[in-house]
């Protein structure tokens, strides 16, 4: 387990999507014994002070021990559900992380929480790609965010032109992560598969990161 006391930052596990490309609620494929939403709620048990569940369906995650919370724009997406997540967070930061991410990383997560002293949202940069659902939010983004959504945006990044955004590079995450794997998240059976077999050979408690 890594090393540190734990940050007053709320943990969010975006976990709304369909999954139709995978067949079946990708939350709940399971790794060691475990649904992977688990994994990735016990990797953010390792820096963060609250855990939240943003979700469509309350039922279904209600027995992992951490409160669910639902959109209040439903059908727009992630950027309500992030919205969702900030209005019920207890903290005045946000780290959203997808429930399909089997490599996070807590040191990197730590390092993405320090970046966001004097901005708004942090998140990785590559070329023209923002890694929106791996990145920190501060409470400020809740009216930007809000705003974006009544006026019929749905893009993630609609909101970033009206917040302070601090955008890293490849680079900056290299030191902690240098095969980028944080970033890696599972949309197709063929992709699940490779995950379970990269996976196969680790030891249940070190299967992330």
């Amino acid at each position: 387990m890594t090393g540190g006391h734990l940050l007053p930052v709320t943990g969010a596990v975006l976990a709304g999507g369909a999954s139709r490309r995978m067949g079946q609620n990708k939350a709940f494929l399971e790794l060691h014994g475990k649904p992977l939403i688990l994994h990735v709620l016990e990797r953010l048990a390792e820096v963060c002070v609250e855990r939240i569940i943003v979700a469509n369906d309350v039922s279904q995650y209600a027995g992992l021990g951490v409160p669910v919370v639902t959109d209040r724009f439903p059908g727009v997406g992630v950027l309500a559900g992030l919205h969702a997540g900030l209005q019920a967070a207890s903290h005045d930061l946000m780290l959203a992380v997808g429930c399909d991410m089997p490599f996070l990383n807590p040191d990197l997560l730590r390092a993405l929480i320090g970046w966001a002293e004097g901005y708004d949202v942090v998140a990785l940069r590559q070329g023209e790609q923002v890694e929106t659902l791996h990145a920190v939010y501060r409470r400020t983004c809740l009216g930007p965010m809000e705003n974006a959504i009544r006026a019929g945006e749905r893009r993630i990044i609609s909101f970033f032109p009206r917040v302070r955004v601090r955008y890293v590079s490849p680079e900056d995450i290299l030191p902690l992560d240098p095969e980028l794997r944080s970033f890696r998240n599972i949309n197709t059976p063929e992709e699940w598969e490779a995950v379970r077999q990269e996976l196969a050979s680790r030891p249940p408690t070190r299967i992330l990161g």
